[in-house]
């Protein structure tokens, strides 16, 4: 394994680049903040450094790794990991080089999964669990909407509950700018769908169901009243097997509750994860 300390891509941040997978897979970490250690498992969308995850470094040291394959000039490496198993060590890993050996995990949506996945695998390593509007299960008369069929505007609309509103605008670029940087950041959506898609289509019941069970953490449940992707109802999937689990709808927010009600959200972790 191999670390390399690269500039921040954000203000008052530390990059590194650290190599695992026996040197083949390279995911860059971003660390901000203070206090105890969070993990943040960003969407399917990539990560992107938010007020979210500002509002968050306020009270915990928030250490953010890219999904494996998105991590500029890193993209190829994907391509070492074949399933959902390999992904789950590979974070792993990634954990043990970074020295995090109980922390609080913060996922969203695929990212929530896989903090979930990693719960499982290793419930020691988790101290509290808290996923936003996360996947894992599948029910039929509650489809979740595959967004790597959507049209650009129907994605915005599917995603958020305002997609016009600031929050949409710093993840997706207007698909009708044609400069370098929205057309660079066009390439880094798809792409980043295309890697995390890997792991969650054409189903994204990947057997979380029959491991579940290991999670020892207490867990938290967040989503967005007006989720459009991902059902609020697969929340009681989630707290049905997590004894003990709870659940906060967020009001006014879809499947992005924690960047449209920012506040409301960060608030509700804090006290859970303190």
């Amino acid at each position: 394994m191999s670390v390399r300390v690269e500039a921040p891509i954000v203000a008052g941040a530390e990059a590194r680049t650290i190599a695992v997978w026996q040197g083949r897979v390279r995911v860059r970490v971003v660390s901000k903040g203070r206090g105890p250690a969070l993990v943040f498992f960003h969407g399917p969308w990539g990560l992107t450094w938010d007020p979210f995850l500002d509002a968050l470094a306020e009270s915990f040291t928030v250490v953010a790794p890219e999904h494996p394959g998105t991590t500029p000039e890193a993209h190829d490496d994907i391509y070492h990991l074949d399933g959902l198993w390999d992904l789950v060590l590979c974070y792993d890993e990634l954990l043990e080089t970074l020295g995090i050996r109980n922390a609080a995990f913060v996922g969203h949506s695929f990212g929530g999964m896989i903090a979930c996945e990693v719960a499982a695998a290793y419930p020691d390593r988790v101290r509290r669990l808290a996923m936003v509007a996360p996947l894992g299960f599948w029910r039929d008369p509650d489809h979740i909407v595959n967004w790597m069929m959507l049209e650009p505007g129907a994605l915005r609309a599917h995603v958020f509950r305002d997609p016009d509103g600031e929050a949409a605008r710093r993840m997706f670029p207007r698909s009708d700018a044609q400069d370098a940087e929205a057309t660079s950041a066009r390439v880094r959506l798809v792409w980043a769908m295309g890697t995390t898609g890997k792991f969650i289509w054409p189903i994204p019941d990947k057997g979380l169901k029959k491991r579940i069970h290991r999670v020892k953490a207490p867990a938290l449940l967040v989503w967005g009243r007006e989720d459009r992707l991902v059902p609020v109802a697969y929340a009681d999937e989630f707290t049905r097997r997590l004894p003990g689990s709870r659940v906060q709808i967020v009001e006014a927010a879809g499947h992005v509750p924690h960047l449209e009600q920012t506040a409301s959200v960060v608030r509700v972790l804090r006290e859970f994860l303190t």
